[in-house]
């Protein structure tokens, strides 16, 4: 089993990657803020596998929601900035 998730880590890593494609090259802001939201969401669910692989799950979701809330919050203020500044309009 602990194969399985060292497995599904690592594959978890990869597709963590992905995403700064569109972070780096993203040809308008909404479309970075959708890579950098992506890699936060998949960062949450990895921080729970590494969490099972230590056996230490209970703590390892605390820190999770936390990172996830500061994820959520991270956008919702960039976005307010954008909409205040204008900085989106292209």
């Amino acid at each position: 089993m602990t194969d399985m998730v060292v497995l599904a880590t690592f594959l978890l890593t990869v597709a963590i990657l992905l995403p700064f494609y569109r972070v780096l090259q993203g040809p308008t802001v909404f479309d970075r803020m959708l890579g950098v939201g992506m890699i936060g969401t998949k960062t949450v669910m990895l921080i729970c596998l590494v969490g099972y692989l230590y056996g230490r799950l209970d703590m390892f979701v605390d820190i999770a929601v936390a990172y996830a809330m500061l994820n959520f919050i991270g956008g919702v203020v960039v976005a307010k900035y954008l909409d205040r500044t204008g900085g989106a309009a292209q």
